[in-house]
């Protein structure tokens, strides 16, 4: 006996973790090109649309058997929540110290091999992956080093703000794709 719950099928969890993750990349890299403050609209951005959306969209691709998807979206809903943590721990906790900048330099470093990893993996996905990826590979050791160059910390904000644009177009061209049955927006998938 087939039970009601097993034949209806999962919605695709991929667009709102692309979303989760292409706004709040936005609007941090926004405040990193030193257009806008950090205020707690960019934290809340963080815990709940960047972190916990993302980490749904993960749980959701988990279940659906998607691994990298899962490990992906996961992965990000963690940094975005540790990124607050690191921000706001040391506002919060007496006798805990800022992060040096040495110190968040290997933070998002190790957030860049991680990121150039996956990378690699989407050589046999869709070409608007690869630009997600790959746009953000570059962002995370433009941080990296800009940690030590302001120089280097605008222009990775900038370059921030392209990738989360990327995020965010994928996210929806997968919506309306789905939606008309036909590819309205392109992805370029790989042959």
């Amino acid at each position: 006996m087939v039970y009601m719950a097993e034949m209806k099928k999962l919605a695709n969890p991929a667009p709102l973790g692309l979303m989760g993750f292409g706004m709040t990349t936005v609007l941090l890299n926004i405040h990193n090109a030193g257009i806008i403050d950090m205020s707690s609209m960019i934290l809340a951005m963080g815990i709940f649309y960047g972190g916990m959306a993302q980490l749904i969209a993960g749980w959701w691709e988990m279940k659906q058997g998607n691994t990298f998807a899962g490990t992906a979206f996961s992965s990000y809903g963690l940094f975005w929540l540790s990124l607050v943590g690191i921000i706001m721990i040391p506002e919060i906790v007496p006798g805990i110290a800022e992060p040096s900048a040495t110190s968040m330099s290997v933070y998002l470093a190790m957030w860049g091999l991680f990121t150039g990893w996956m990378f690699l993996s989407t050589l046999k996905m869709n070409r608007a992956l690869q630009v997600v990826f790959g746009t953000l590979t570059i962002l995370f050791f433009l941080l990296a080093i800009g940690e030590h160059n302001p120089t280097v910390w605008t222009i990775a904000g900038y370059e921030g703000i392209v990738c989360g644009f990327s995020a965010i177009y994928l996210a929806m061209a997968e919506v309306t794709n789905e939606i008309h049955g036909e590819t309205i927006f392109p992805i370029g998938p790989v042959e």
